[in-house]
């Protein structure tokens, strides 16, 4: 069922549950995020005074959890040291910006990471905040994007992003051949094929 729906998705209204409200003050998030507490549902995103309050869908949690297990089998498979951070609550006061991505890391070894190197978020239900807008003032240095089957990149430089072709954070990646194996029964099945492919193609060096 997971891959019809992978092959069928458009990302109409539906799905996820998204309310945008306007003129909320800084405090008001911050009171929503207290409140909410440690739960990770509703998300928060936070941009001048937007504030986007979202509940994802099963087939949402399902599919970004698939893309972070085919991350680290990738990464396990290159020697890649990662953290792996979920919705992890980024904020910044000064600029009236916060966020919850769907899954975010940090590459190599830094206990003391204050942001992400790798953002992810599915769009997989349209509307809301415009994601970048809220990104862009808080440093994170790269952001995936994954929309009707495909992974689109987009790269800080010079305080904008970029899309581009190719990983900075993870050179090498081929995001084409990882979104090949997001359709599988399983995400167990997703794995392993996915290994051995990697692992077939370094033999073949």
């Amino acid at each position: 069922m997971f891959a019809e729906e992978l092959r069928n998705h458009d990302d109409t209204p539906a799905g996820d549950k998204i309310v945008v409200l306007q003129g909320l003050r800084w405090s008001d998030y911050q009171r929503l995020l207290e409140v909410r507490g440690d739960s990770t549902v509703p998300r928060f995103a936070y941009l001048e005074g937007q504030l986007e309050i979202m509940t994802p869908s099963p087939s949402r949690v399902a599919l970004t959890s698939r893309i972070g297990h085919l991350l680290a089998a990738w990464c396990l498979e290159k020697g890649v040291d990662f953290s792996a951070y979920g919705s992890w609550t980024l904020e910044d006061k000064a600029t009236e910006r916060g966020v919850e991505a769907d899954e975010c890391y940090v590459f190599g070894i830094d206990p003391n990471a204050r942001r992400p190197h790798l953002a992810i978020e599915v769009v997989w239900t349209a509307g809301g905040i415009r994601k970048l807008d809220i990104y862009q003032k808080l440093g994170v240095r790269e952001v995936w994007f994954w929309r009707k089957g495909r992974i689109n990149i987009f790269v800080l430089s010079a305080e904008q992003y970029l899309e581009v072709a190719a990983s900075s954070v993870l050179p090498g990646i081929d995001l084409v051949e990882l979104c090949a194996y997001l359709d599988r029964a399983t995400t167990s099945q997703a794995s392993r094929e996915y290994r051995a492919a990697l692992n077939q193609a370094a033999v073949s060096r």
